[in-house]
């Protein structure tokens, strides 16, 4: 005598559904295509969209054919996407040069060159670095026309981002930090008219009276969400887009 192994009613499994969290009730639903069915069900989906992804349920109102199994997974995979830690940059600080120059209309005021990973790095992993500078010239306390340009140079020469190249008034009291900023262009990925978010700044400090003869210069990116620098990682991921594309961005 054959035995015959038949799926519940599928009231029964409606019923069952109503009690399953979203994980399991999408396992259930592989079991067989009776199972599919009544555990795709809109009456247990609805609910669960609802509870954990409201706005998307008004989607039903552009195409009310669409289930809410599928709008729930459309959300969980969005968020999971969202939450996602971001992969580690190729570029690394080993692999970058500081070039900064800055200088009136007559004569160089800072110029200096340095290895990323020979400056001190902040203790909270922030993208932020400061320079000693000696042999500084004496010169005025405020000059008009200073050009200040920030690049960061891929070693070998293989490639070069201009950070900052900006003009204007630069004011050298000494003790007190001159500041320079400039809006940072949007990765390659993006258009053109928008905007990255971020900003690079750099400051320039000079020790003594008249100026002095020694001084300090520090650099880094800040966001313009929030005024805070970025961390290393992020700027990092910024830079490779212009100096270390992926075959698939070059």
């Amino acid at each position: 005598m054959k035995s015959c192994i038949c799926s519940p009613p599928w009231e029964v499994l409606l019923q069952v559904g109503t009690y399953l969290d979203p994980k399991t009730l999408a396992i259930s639903s592989c079991v067989s295509r009776p199972w599919s069915i009544s555990m795709s069900s809109d009456h247990l989906w609805k609910p669960i969209c609802s509870a954990h992804y409201p706005s998307l349920c008004n989607l039903r109102a552009a195409d009310p054919t669409v289930p809410y199994r599928r709008l729930f997974s459309i959300g969980y995979n969005s968020l999971k996407r969202r939450l996602r830690s971001p992969s580690k940059p190729r570029l690394s600080l080993d692999d970058v040069v500081f070039a900064i120059d800055v200088r009136s209309r007559d004569s160089s005021i800072v110029t200096v060159a340095k290895p990323a990973s020979d400056l001190l790095p902040d203790p909270n992993g922030l993208f932020r670095f400061d320079m000693d500078v000696c042999e500084l010239p004496r010169m005025a306390k405020v000059l008009d026309g200073v050009m200040v340009m920030w690049n960061v140079v891929l070693k070998g020469w293989q490639g070069v981002f201009s950070m900052m190249e900006c003009k204007g008034k630069g004011s050298f009291v000494p003790g007190v930090e001159g500041w320079f900023s400039s809006e940072l262009p949007a990765p390659g990925c993006c258009s053109g008219r928008a905007g990255s978010g971020l900003v690079a700044d750099l400051r320039l400090g000079f020790c003594g009276a008249d100026g002095g003869r020694g001084g300090k210069v520090g650099v880094g990116v800040l966001s313009v969400v929030s005024w805070r620098y970025v961390t290393v990682d992020d700027a990092l991921r910024y830079l490779q887009h212009f100096l270390s594309p992926s075959r698939d961005e070059s």
